[in-house]
Formats: structure tokens, C-alpha cells, sequence
């Protein structure tokens, strides 16, 4: 979401668009994203210069991809030769009079979509009140449940507001803060989204307190809709009419349209998910309001203006208007989502030009999901090669590892992006809206590249915008820079009542439909179901009458194989019909295995379907075998001195080290396997955080460690377990074996006692760099010889399960702290506090994740985990292999 003016950064290059097919005709047009900052060199000026022949030209430029309804609409609308027939008042009255004529009747929806596609050439996704996600799943089952929390925390009066102020209505309580604040320009945008993630939760989960919230939402913007101040012409938002004003003036606006669009997408989920007719006929006064508003501008100014105006953000209007019109068949619905179809962004794209840099990319992204609608509803074939082709720019040229794009919420050089990882990468809005792309692309197409993509982004991008398991904590941006750490970039994390970010929105959207693109269905009379994401669930296949119940066996880095079974059920007779398995291109051929009721069948290969054709019945087992490994993959830039920087994957899980800014990996042209080793996940019981308590609190032995130094310091407990601090006061005790009690030189001096219990000698490894330990000069080694090992003995301060740390190169001496973020020192002989050198066993602040990995560095290790796991760590997702 770009930020409100006048600090969103503005970009105007000029641009040729032509969207002939046959390019006949071309027209120049800039095409920003801040409507304010246009030059001269506009359609308009060449308008004003020539206006009969540039007239044509646009009358060209459309024709071929008008569909034979919105046609004449499009025609009508151009007032410029109106004019030249005489009174420009008397021929504006009768062009929109045809217009209406039109939109009223005179062409007929059959003919609007004689050139769509047949229904049954799309695969239709499975509705969510029929997949059922495992709620005893730890990835997506638990991310779907935090959401569900989130949305139930959330109070109506709150959220509506600031509707109910504009509106003139009592409005009791108080409104939220963040971008929903009752000044806040882009108020209201946030309740749009509620009303659609609530709706798809809803179907998701049939939680009847949760039904009960986003009906009181839509009976509470009913009234504000049908209240006097708003005239009862349709108009509904947080935020008075006068926002248009301005923006149909080229005035500074905070993106009124986009909030709008929030609104009308909300509500017509409310009426298409959760079946609300109330909502359907709010959304149709809006259209009709909003309808009349745009017709104005173009019968007072021009056609050029409103596109014009479209250099503001606008949302997914065009989207929201298109599925409207699928819905009323009203002609008047999809000529204003034509209108709502950028033609300079567009036209780039028709002539597959890769223009993207410096666009706003959250601006753009949705103009293409909504082109998207219009090739399904209309049957256009140039919006589906506009798609393709966008699809293609962005994948090939300014997609992170991730499977997010942008970097400060724009796009800039393709294939230049070694020098854009920072804080502010791949802004979390445009993956929910690149994700809506390819689903529609895999529809379309059934093509695995389509599915693969939607699989790496939804793990790495979207599930890794929520912060563990608190409701209602999750990111703007995912940082990506060497070092970066969620929680500390431009927004950080955000709050439950004080952010509401556009992010937030997408956001909540996200994790209500986790199920909606698990399942596809191919109707007809052939039916056919496509399984193309892992996801433990049930899919009640009722055109069919089976139940499908998918588990996956929870992976972990030791694993060679990612192992799914799918459970077929019948209620009757089982009906004969094919189940397809997507098999993922990262899936290694080797060791692939599938078996139907434990007999093997031929196998697929990576990057196709299996394909099963039988009668189901009850009782029907099919199995995956999908070998899964590491791999690097190098970053989007095509300039040699960039080409060792790489990211590590494990499968479709993008792999982070846990460090501080060290990036420098020891491949060396090896083998990925010869560098980057599985954590056992034994090493978990070796795990343990060492406390001492203070006057002031609890104090824990921390490492911290830099490029230049490393220390061990006692440091304040910290808070939780996702945090950096958590990760350095965690240790690996590596058992090495029994030693002899202490005797001569190794009494304890301080008491004149001799410990008799036997000792056990271990290595202190940093949990955040496995292979490495800490030497007995309190740096770091990686050889583990002598100089390295400690004698794990009882406490000297004799408190029960304390334990001391002796210098097993030193007998005598000790590990002694000197309080809160003092290094800590070697103590030897008499003279030191018993307590000093005595430590607490507790339970470790941090475990390994299950997909963990020892990377070996130039200078030193990494810890590797899935970066949708981290919270508040420090991490880098690029290293340089080459070292």
C-alpha cells in the first residue's frame, strides 16, 4: 500500500502504450503512480493538439478487445467528437442516452460473453465450507486457528465506527487506532477485509460466534448506507464523499477508491461465502453510486481524466466489479470495470514490454488480477497473454527466493536485486495478490509451474508474516537483507488495535482460506479432482460423493522423503473418476515412489501429475513418496559478480542462518550435502539456557558474538523464546565422558572441600552455530580439542542442581560472572564468590526446529531454519557461496 501523500515516492516515466493487436495505432501516455505529479507530455495535451485524430487512435486502441456489448459503451463515452458535431451539451445528453440504451437492454449478457470460455475449461477450486484443515497440524492448521482468535478479538462497534460517524449515526465506544484512526484518510479499508477473511473463516471452521460478529458488521453498515447523510444513494464508507472530490480533481488523496474496493470486495464475500443477500444489494447501490460518479467525470472533462485518476491506487476495483457483473448479468457493471482497467499499465504488459521498474508494485498487482476476471467473464484471450506474460516478468526478473517481489514497495532494475535486500523487502500485500495471480494461471492451465510457485510463496511469504502464535501480531515487509530481523525494519511487528496496516488486511485474508487452493475440480462428464498443495486436511467431494482426508507426515532435516497419504472414502458406491497428485519440480526422481492400497504404481515425474483412474471406494489408500533436498538457488541478478549469492532451499522451504550479518558460506564448489549437515534432533535434550538470579532479576549466559569479537556476558532474561536474545543464552552441552572426581589442585580452594561426585566433561556449543564451542580462553574454536572442553561439576555454591563450569585445561578454575552484561571471566584458586561461578539448569529458551541445518561458514557456522519459523531473530536468507 503506498503511503498517504505526499510522502508516497513518486515515479514518472514515460511510457508508449499501444494495445492493438495488430499495432496499428500507438499513444503515449505516462503512466505514474501519484496523479498529481503528471507532465505535459500526456494524451491529454496530444488530445487538445489533435484532437480528431488521436480520437480515432483510441477508438483503435480499444477495438480489439472490446467484447460486443461494452463496445459501444467505450465508444460513447469519448466526448471529444460529440463536440465536432455540434452542441457539445445536446450530443453528451443523447451519447449517454446510447450509453444507457446499451447498458439497458439493447445488447444482450449473451452476447457480452459470446467469447468466454466454456466453465468447464477452468478447474474450479474446492469451496472452503467443504476442506476442513487439521486443526492438530503445527504449520497451517495452527496459523488458521491464531487468525480465528484474531478475528474473534475484534469488536464490532470499534471496527464500524467511523462509519457510523460519517453516516451521522450514534456511535458508541471508540475507534481503533493505526491506519482504521478516526482521521486516518484510508479509514474503513481494514473493514472491508474483515468482512471477507471473516466470511472464509467462517466457511472454513462454521464457528457460529464468528458468524455472528460479521453479520453484526454488515446489519451495522446497512444502516450507515440507508442513513439520511448519506442520502440513500448508495454511498457507503468510513470517510466523507469529498475524498472523490479530490481525487477526480487530481488533488492529494489518501487512495479513497482502494478502500472502497475493500468494502465492495468484503461485502460480495459476504453474499458469495457466507450466503448474506443483505450484502449483495449494498454492493450493487455502491456499484450503481460509484457508476454515476465516473460517468460524470468523463461527461464534464474527458475519458483521459479518469484514466488519469487511475494513477492513484485504486485497489482491485475492476476485480470486485467483474465478479459483480458474473453475478447480475448488468451491463453497467462491466463497462465500469473496464473503466477500472489501467490502460497504460495494461498496454505495456499487451505488448509484453518488462516495464515494470519504478511502478508501485501493490498498486499494479491487482489491476492484472482484476484484467484476470475480465478474460474469464468476457472470454478476452488478451488479458489471459497479459497475465502470462506479467507472471512470467515478475518470476523471472524480480521475485526474491521467497516468491515475494518488490523492495520498498516498488519494482526497480529486472534481475538487479543483489543490491535491494534491506529491511524493506517483498512488502506482504503483494504476495497475497501475486498468489491470487498464479492461482488464476493454474486454473487456466493446469500447469505445475503455476502450483510450484503458489506452494513456495504461501510457506515463505505468507506464513511467515505471523508472529508464532499471537493473534493478531504479524509484519508489513519481509526483510531479506544480511542481518535483518522482522521485528526491526521500517513498521515492525505490528499490534492487535493499533496498526491495521493494508497488510494486516491481506494478512487476515491469508490465513481464512488456507484451504482454497488445496483441491481443484475439473467438472463435466469426466469429473476429476487435482490434490496440488500438501496441506493436512478433508475435502468433501460431494459432486462425487467422497471424502478425501490428505496427511503429511511432519518433515523433519534428517528426512530423505516427504511422505503424504491420501485416504479415499465413499458414502455409497464410489463413482469412477480420476484423482490427480501434483508432483513437485523440486522433487528429486530418485527414490520417487507412489503406491494405490500398497501396491506400487509407475510413478510421475517431478514437474507433472499422477494421474489415477479408477472406481473409488471406501477404504482406498494412496501414498507419496517424494524425495526432498537441499539446493541453492542464486538470486535474481544477471551481473557475474553477483552470481555466488544464494539461497539455500530444503524443498520449498526457504532456509535462514541465524546470524547478525556474517554471510559468507565455505561451499567452495562442493556439493550442497558436503557443506550444509542435518541437526539430529537428538541435540534437543543436549539443550539448556544457564541462570543466575540478581537483585534485579533473573540473568542468563548469553554469547554474543561479531565479525570482530565474541564474549560471554550475563544478560536480563529475556521475555520469550523468539528472540535473538533467546537464541545466544541457548547452549549445546556435548557430553565428552566421565572424568575422575577432583583431587590435590582441583579442591576447592574457597572452602578447603573436595568435591567428590564424578564429573562430566562437555563441550559448550552456541546454539546458533553448530560444530563450534567455546574455548577455555572464552572464544570461539572449531577444533574441538582439549582447550575446548569444561568439567560439568556440582554447583559451588552446593544450591540444589547447580552446576559450575571448570576449565578442564585449568583444574581449578572456573567460569565467574561479574553481574548484569559483565563479560564473564576465568576465576582460579580462593578469592571468588561460590555463587559467582554457580549456575542454574534451565529449560532452553530456544529448540531447534525439526527442519534444521549446520551450514559451515568461512569464519564460522550457521544455524539454518525455515524463515517462516523465526519471529524476532536476526537472520540472513543470501549467502555468499563463493567463499
Amino acid at each position: 500500500m503506498a503511503p498517504a501523500p505526499p510522502l508516497v515516492m513518486a515515479t514518472a516515466t514515460a511510457v508508449a502504450l499501444v494495445l492493438l493487436l495488430s499495432c496499428v495505432a500507438v499513444v503515449a501516455k505516462e503512466c505514474t503512480n501519484v496523479p498529481t505529479q503528471l507532465s505535459s507530455h500526456t494524451v491529454r495535451a496530444r488530445l487538445q493538439s489533435t484532437p480528431g485524430a488521436e480520437e480515432w487512435r483510441w477508438r483503435e486502441l480499444f477495438h480489439d478487445h472490446l467484447n460486443p456489448t461494452d463496445e459501444s459503451a467505450w465508444m460513447d463515452l469519448l466526448p471529444l467528437a460529440a463536440a465536432a458535431a455540434g452542441s457539445a451539451a445536446a450530443t453528451e445528453e443523447f451519447d449517454w442516452a446510447m450509453l444507457y440504451r446499451t447498458l439497458k437492454g439493447g445488447v444482450g449478457s449473451s452476447a457480452a460473453r459470446a467469447g468466454a470460455p466454456p466453465s468447464s475449461s477452468f478447474l474450479v477450486e474446492a469451496s472452503l465450507h467443504d476442506v476442513r484443515l487439521d486443526p492438530g497440524d503445527e504449520v497451517y492448521g495452527r496459523a488458521q486457528q491464531t487468525n480465528l482468535e484474531y478475528l474473534l478479538l475484534l469488536d464490532v462497534d470499534r471496527l464500524v465506527w467511523s462509519f457510523r460517524r460519517q453516516a451521522g449515526l450514534p456511535a458508541p465506544g471508540v475507534p481503533y487506532g493505526g491506519w482504521e484512526g478516526a482521521v486516518v484518510e484510508l479509514r474503513g479499508h481494514f473493514v472491508g477485509h474483515y468482512l471477507s477473511a471473516a466470511a472464509k473463516m467462517w466457511a472454513s471452521t462454521h464457528n457460529g460466534t464468528l458468524a455472528g460478529k460479521m453479520s453484526a458488521v454488515v446489519d451495522a453498515l446497512h444502516a450507515c448506507q440507508q442513513a439520511p447523510a448519506n442520502g440513500g444513494a448508495g454511498y457507503l464508507s468510513a470517510f466523507p464523499a469529498e475524498f472523490f472530490d479530490r481525487f477526480e480533481a487530481i488533488q492529494p488523496v489518501w487512495a479513497p477508491y482502494y478502500t472502497i474496493h475493500k468494502i465492495m470486495q468484503g461485502l460480495l464475500d459476504q453474499y458469495t461465502v457466507a450466503g448474506n443477500g443483505k450484502a449483495l444489494a449494498m454492493v450493487v447501490a455502491m456499484a450503481g453510486y460509484f457508476g454515476e460518479r465516473v460517468r460524470s467525470v468523463i461527461q464534464r472533462h474527458s475519458i483521459e481524466r479518469h484514466w488519469t485518476s487511475l494513477n492513484e491506487e485504486t485497489g482491485g476495483m475492476n476485480d470486485v466489479l467483474y465478479q459483480l457483473y458474473a453475478i447480475t448479468n448488468d451491463q453497467r457493471h462491466l463497462v465500469l470495470a473496464h473503466l477500472f482497467d489501467k490502460p497504460c499499465f495494461l498496454g505495456l504488459l499487451a505488448v509484453q514490454a518488462d516495464s515494470l521498474s519504478d511502478f508501485h508494485a501493490n498498486t499494479h498487482i491487482p489491476i492484472v488480477v482484476g484484467g484476470q476476471m475480465r478474460y474469464e467473464v468476457t472470454g478476452d484471450p488478451l488479458y489471459k497473454e497479459i497475465a502470462t506474460f506479467f507472471m512470467d516478468v515478475v518470476n523471472s526478473s524480480h521475485t526474491y527466493a521467497t516468491g515475494g517481489t518488490s523492495v520498498s514497495e516498488f519494482w526497480f532494475d529486472p534481475k538487479r536485486l543483489a543490491e535491494t535486500l534491506t529491511t524493506e523487502n517483498e512488502e506482504s500485500c503483494t504476495t497475497y495478490n501475486m498468489l491470487k495471480v498464479s492461482r488464476h494461471l493454474f486454473r487456466w492451465t493446469k500447469e505445475i509451474a503455476y502450483a510450484d510457485y503458489y506452494e513456495r510463496a504461501l510457506i515463505n511469504g505468507v506464513l511467515s508474516i505471523q508472529r508464532g502464535r499471537d493473534p493478531g501480531v504479524m509484519i508489513y515487509m519481509l526483510p531479506q537483507g544480511p542481518g535483518k530481523s522482522k521485528a526491526v525494519s521500517y513498521h515492525g511487528w505490528g499490534t492487535q488495535y493499533d496498526s491495521f496496516w493494508c497488510c494486516y488486511g491481506t494478512g487476515i485474508e491469508s490465513f481464512s482460506k488456507l484451504g482454497d487452493s488445496i483441491y481443484f475440480e475439473e467438472k463435466g462428464g469426466k469429473p476429476a479432482l487435482y490434490i496440488v498443495q500438501y496441506i493436512p486436511s478433508t475435502f468433501n467431494w460431494r459432486s462425487v460423493g467422497l471424502t478425501v482426508t490428505q496427511q503429511v507426515k511432519p518433515l523433519s532435516s534428517s528426512d530423505q522423503n516427504l511422505q503424504v497419504s491420501l485416504s479415499i472414502s465413499a458414502k455409497t458406491n464410489g463413482q469412477y473418476v480420476t484423482v490427480n497428485v501434483r508432483i513437485p519440480s523440486w522433487a528429486s526422481p530418485n527414490g520417487a515412489k507412489a503406491t494405490l492400497n500398497d501396491k506400487d504404481l509407475q510413478m510421475a515425474s517431478p514437474g507433472t501429475f499422477l494421474s489415477v483412474t479408477k472406481q473409488w471406494g471406501s477404504g482406498d489408500r494412496l501414498t507419496l513418496q517424494l524425495p526432498i533436498g537441499l539446493r541453492t538457488e542464486a538470486i535474481k541478478d544477471d551481473r557475474p559478480e553477483y552470481a555466488t549469492l544464494q539461497a539455500v532451499l530444503f524443498g520449498p522451504f526457504l532456509l535462514a542462518g541465524l546470524t547478525t550479518g556474517d554471510w559468507d558460506a565455505k561451499a567452495g564448489g562442493a556439493a550442497v550435502s558436503e557443506w550444509i549437515t542435518p541437526v539430529p534432533a537428538s541435540y534437543n535434550s543436549q539443550l539448556v539456557t544457564l541462570t543466575q538470579e540478581s537483585g534485579n532479576g533473573t540473568l542468563v549466559l548469553s554469547l554474543l558474538s561479531t565479525a570482530k569479537a565474541t564474549s560471554l556476558t550475563m544478560q536480563p532474561h529475556p521475555e520469550g523464546g523468539g528472540t535473538d536474545a533467546a537464541v545466544h543464552a541457548t547452549f549445546r552441552l556435548v557430553p565428552q565422558g566421565q572424568v575422575a572426581p577432583p583431587t590435590g589442585e582441583r579442591r576447592h580452594a574457597t572452602n578447603g572441600t573436595a568435591a567428590t561426585a564424578t564429573l562430566a566433561s562437555a563441550l559448550i556449543e552456541p546454539f546458533d552455530m553448530p560444530g563450534m564451542a567455546v574455548s577455555n580462553n572464552l572464544t570461539l574454536a572449531a577444533e574441538k580439542g582439549p582447550s575446548s572442553l569444561f568439567n560439568v561439576v556440582p554447583g559451588l555454591d552446593r544450591a540444589p542442581g547447580s552446576v559450575s563450569l571448570e576449565l578442564a585445561a585449568r583444574p581449578g578454575c572456573f567460569l565467574i560472572t561479574a553481574g548484569a552484561k559483565a563479560n564473564v571471566q576465568v576465576g582460579c584458586g580462593p578469592g571468588f564468590s561460590l555463587q559467582a561461578a554457580s549456575f542454574a539448569r534451565a529449560e532452553p529458551l530456544r529448540r531447534y526446529h525439526p527442519i534444521s541445518f549446520a551450514a559451515r561458514g568461512a569464519r564460522r557456522s550457521f544455524l539454518l531454519e525455515p524463515l517462516f519459523t523465526l519471529r524476532d531473530e536476526f537472520y540472513t536468507v543470501y549467502f555468499n557461496v563463493g567463499a
